[in-house]
């Protein structure tokens, strides 16, 4: 996220932002092949879209540009399809797979580079919870989104990674990853942002993994290792695997999300 705004200009980036988005990239390449839970969250949020037609959209935290594509297949020519990320390494390969089939943008979605009520739908998959400051996210959206228009958004919420967290938690030191927000603040900051129609949808997935490796390679293929910034030793990892088996379920080791699914009106 290292462009100036439309609107104003951006600050140099911060250390988070450049963690993240040197973690993203370094993912870029495997997202979509390890991406499995991500997925098939998003293909969710893809029943939800409306059927009317649109002429603008973004795809907020687009990654590889798997749903960039998709949603320009669905609208058609007439649609301006925006893949937005914050690394610059998910662009490049959004833009060897895809094409002109959207326009690639890297930028800040707490400082969008996009012209006020210049959009119809907003479309994003599991990329706000990254995002230090949630209420300038959805003030942002609600500044870009056109009267009537429709942001559709899937984050996570707290209880997501819980085995993960668990495995790799030590006594007495914060947790590994992210605090992820409540339910309750969604609502709120999307309220504040000034959305007329607010619907915030809690649902917990489970995927199952062979071992802790194929647990992590799922994480690291999300840019999730960006949340810790520190270096794992052989004994962390060793204590992981012995903490994580004793989880183990008859599918294999089990991965939780706390999906929450944003539905908000212009």
């Amino acid at each position: 996220m290292t462009i100036s705004t439309a609107h104003s200009p951006q600050p140099p980036p911060s250390d988070w932002q450049r963690r993240v988005a040197h973690a993203f990239s370094r993912a870029a390449d495997r997202y979509e092949r390890l991406a499995h839970a991500q997925q098939a969250m998003g293909e969710a949020l893809w029943a939800r879209l409306p059927a009317r037609p649109a002429r603008a959209v973004l795809d907020l935290g687009c990654g590889p540009g798997h749903w960039s594509a998709r949603l320009a297949d669905r609208h058609g020519p007439g649609c301006r399809v925006t893949g937005l990320d914050l690394a610059p390494g998910m662009l490049e390969v959004a833009r060897a797979r895809h094409g002109t089939r959207a326009g690639w943008l890297c930028g800040d979605a707490a400082a969008l580079p996009l012209s006020d009520a210049s959009l119809d739908l907003v479309f994003s998959n599991l990329a706000i919870q990254w995002c230090p400051d949630l209420e300038a996210v959805l003030g942002e959206l609600h500044r870009v989104l056109r009267p009537g228009g429709r942001a559709l958004i899937n984050t996570l919420g707290p209880g997501t990674l819980a085995e993960v967290n668990e495995a790799w938690s030590h006594p007495g030191q914060p947790a590994a990853l992210l605090a992820f927000r409540s339910r309750e603040r969604h609502l709120v900051a999307a309220r504040l942002a000034g959305f007329t129609g607010v619907s915030v949808e809690a649902a917990t997935r489970r995927f199952h993994y062979p071992d802790l490796a194929a647990v992590m390679a799922s994480i690291k293929g999300i840019g999730a290792q960006a949340a810790r910034g520190e270096r794992l030793t052989r004994a962390d990892l060793a204590r992981a695997r012995r903490r994580y088996e004793a989880l183990r379920e008859p599918d294999g080791l089990p991965v939780s999300y706390r999906l929450l699914t944003l539905v908000l009106e212009r």
